[in-house]
């Protein structure tokens, strides 16, 4: 039997490292498009066997099925959050119905419906309508903060808190988080692909709701050290946003992460979750995943590895 198809934007990705690996084993053939080929290939390469993953520089779509991971944090040159998270999607939504696809997944996140006042958020509503105003046959993934240990967020509280004896948390640290891991993340698209959902919006959860704080906290007790947790008041916090956003590449916070962070990232019960649809045999907890790499941030590194199993 042939295999189906994926085309999928933004492999380079955490998702889209791990979902190339996930769907590649389940006998999908998967083409992977990159702006630059030369500098991308030898990354993507890795994460699949011979002959079951193809690599093109920018092309028209031609594939049955297309997935889209592509997503900023923070904005830069022309990586505007309106052309990543809005242009772009609406771009791919008229190719898919142009070329006829079967069926386009689309990466979106949680909570961004009340967030009107956060650039990113409103980039991200307004992507997630233009898909579903022009094709028909899509699944929208509105996925929590999404974790592993090649992410971006974990990773780099792990390192920050490794080296401060003091941490700022903002709004008290009471924003609410549903972490998922990044490999549930991958069941539950190769799930909608497999089932053929279209026309759906599903909110991607982990098991646990999580605050911030309580974030931290278990990062630190996974570190197997103690830190000062010192709320901070909103007003310095924008200064000290300011300053990142303008000495660093990739800031440690930006002024509108400050402006999400009012808001929850938890299940606004508006739409059906991966566990209204079955999606995830099982999802993995935040401390036992989350010390499996933290061990790396120890003074004793591999060797310390003993001391938390």
């Amino acid at each position: 039997m042939k295999p189906k198809e994926i085309l999928v934007f933004g492999a380079t990705g955490q998702i889209g490292r791990h979902l190339l690996r996930y769907l590649t084993r389940k006998n999908f053939k998967v083409t992977v498009v990159t702006r630059n080929i030369h500098r991308k290939a030898y990354i993507l390469k890795s994460q699949a066997n011979a002959g079951w993953l193809n690599i093109v520089e920018m092309d028209k779509p031609n594939n049955s099925k297309l997935s889209n991971l592509i997503g900023i944090l923070n904005e830069k040159n022309k990586s505007s959050f309106d052309n990543i998270h809005h242009l772009f999607p609406m771009k791919l939504a008229q190719l898919a119905k142009e070329y006829n696809l079967d069926q386009l997944i689309h990466i979106s996140s949680l909570g961004i419906e009340d967030a009107s006042d956060s650039k990113y958020a409103s980039s991200k509503l307004s992507g997630e309508n233009k898909i579903k105003k022009i094709f028909k046959n899509y699944v929208i993934l509105k996925p929590s903060l999404v974790y592993s240990v090649d992410d971006n967020f974990t990773t780099m509280l792990m390192g920050i808190l490794k080296l401060l004896p003091i941490f700022p948390i903002y709004y008290d640290g009471k924003t609410a988080f549903h972490p998922i891991h990044v490999t549930d993340i991958c069941e539950i698209i190769y799930n909608t692909i497999s089932r053929e959902f279209k026309g759906e919006t599903i909110e991607c959860i982990g098991p646990e709701k999580l605050t911030f704080k309580e974030i931290i906290q278990k990062i630190l007790k996974s570190l197997g050290i103690k830190r000062i947790l010192l709320p901070m008041p909103l007003t310095i916090a924008k200064l000290y946003a300011n300053f990142f956003e303008i000495v660093m590449k990739n800031p440690l916070i930006t002024r509108d992460q400050l402006t999400l962070l009012k808001y929850n990232n938890t299940a606004s019960k508006l739409y059906k979750t991966n566990i209204d649809f079955n999606l995830n045999t099982s999802l993995k907890n935040f401390d036992q995943e989350i010390i499996k790499y933290s061990y790396m941030w120890k003074s004793g590194g591999e060797f310390s590895k003993e001391k938390t199993n």
